[in-house]
C-alpha cells in the first residue's frame, strides 16, 4: 500500500477522534448545566457518547458527585489516538506525527 495513501486514512482516522474528543469534552461541560443536558443538544451527545460512557461507569462507581469514570473514558480515548499514530509509525515510518 502507498505511503501517502496510509498518511491520509491516518490523517482521517485521527481527525475523526480528535473530533470526537472535543465533543465529549462539550458533553461534559453540559452536566453543569441541566436544561442544556435535558434539551435536544444534550439528549443528542448522549446517544453519541453514553454507548462509550457506560463500560467505565460499570467498573468505576462515582466518587460522591465526582464521576472519575469519565475522566477515565477520555484518557482512554486520548492513548488511543496516540496508539494509532505510534503503530502507523510502526508500518510506515515516514507517516508524520500530527
Amino acid at each position: 500500500m502507498d505511503s501517502g495513501l496510509l498518511s491520509t486514512i491516518l490523517g482521517f482516522i485521527l481527525f475523526l477522534v480528535k473530533i470526537y474528543q472535543y465533543g465529549m469534552i462539550v458533553y461534559f461541560l453540559t452536566s453543569w448545566l441541566p436544561s442544556l443536558r435535558e434539551g435536544a443538544f444534550g439528549q443528542f451527545l448522549g446517544k453519541i457518547y453514553e454507548p462509550f460512557l457506560e463500560p467505565f461507569r460499570k467498573i468505576i462507581p462515582p466518587l460522591g458527585m465526582l464521576d472519575i469514570s469519565s475522566i477515565v473514558a477520555f484518557i482512554t480515548l486520548s492513548l488511543f489516538y496516540v496508539g494509532l499514530i505510534n503503530i502507523f509509525n510502526m508500518i510506515v515510518p515516514v507517516v508524520p506525527i500530527l
